[in-house]
């Protein structure tokens, strides 16, 4: 029997550990073999994709940038193994899937930078209700991109637990916008895939997350694991 791609996701000790079991889940439902990683040197030839997680914030001084007072935790040990990571797997063209601080991280990854804090607040989780549970938008996916074929679908209503975020005027050479959500006359890039490689995506919000109260999000949200689980098995072939 074939055996089941093997998907580096990376881990790092700022995530809970329910929080970084979503991510190990999520990719086991979808026919992988979650691999923990947190270090750069886990992505082998053995690996057949990676996982870049959410989490605290990417260090501004990796992209050249003046920290911003609302910039939160970082920590440049994750950001540097993330980032080795991603190039290990750019270089061999393996298919990543980036989400909400992996978006960021993959933008920095191409040469970009971020909008390093948003200012209206409606992107970060409910900090005032127990629980801490998401903000919820809607988003636009362009119709034809891998993202849009991933969810079969060009609008959804996605959670949102960030407050730095992609924009036009930060986002990477290389990276194609493909998904966007409004902020007060502004958009910010919601989602974005390379226009050189295979299969990378990069997602704002979190697909891994199950949301229980909206029954509907997590079956739409494994479409996209799926995907990218089924390109892992295609680049394999």
């Amino acid at each position: 029997m074939d055996r089941a791609p093997r998907i580096g996701v990376t881990l790092w000790t700022d995530m809970p550990a329910d929080v970084q079991e979503r991510y190990l889940a999520r990719v086991r439902e979808a026919g992988g073999d979650a691999v923990p990683i947190s270090g750069p040197s886990a992505i082998a030839a053995s690996l057949d994709g990676l996982v870049l997680t959410g989490g605290i914030d990417v260090d501004p001084d990796v992209y050249g940038a003046e920290r911003h007072t609302k910039v939160k935790e970082v920590d440049r040990a994750r950001d540097d193994m993330e980032l080795a990571s991603l190039q290990t797997a750019l270089d061999r063209d393996v298919p990543v899937l980036a989400i909400c601080r992996g978006h960021q991280l993959l933008n920095v990854g191409f040469g970009g930078q971020l909008l390093q804090h948003i200012d209206s607040g409606e992107h970060r989780a409910d900090f005032a209700t127990p629980g801490y549970p998401s903000r919820w938008h809607d988003v636009r996916i362009e119709d034809g991109s891998r993202l849009a074929g991933a969810l079969a679908g060009t609008q959804f209503e996605i959670n949102s637990r960030h407050h730095q975020a992609v924009t036009a005027e930060t986002l990477g050479k290389g990276l194609r916008p493909v998904a966007w959500s409004a902020d007060h006359g502004r958009d910010l890039i919601e989602g974005m895939e390379s226009t050189s490689h295979s299969w990378v995506v990069g997602v704002q919000w979190h697909p891994e997350r199950p949301e229980e109260h909206k029954a509907s999000y997590a079956p739409v949200m494994r479409r996209l694991f799926e995907a990218f689980v089924a390109q892992t098995r295609r680049v394999r072939a």
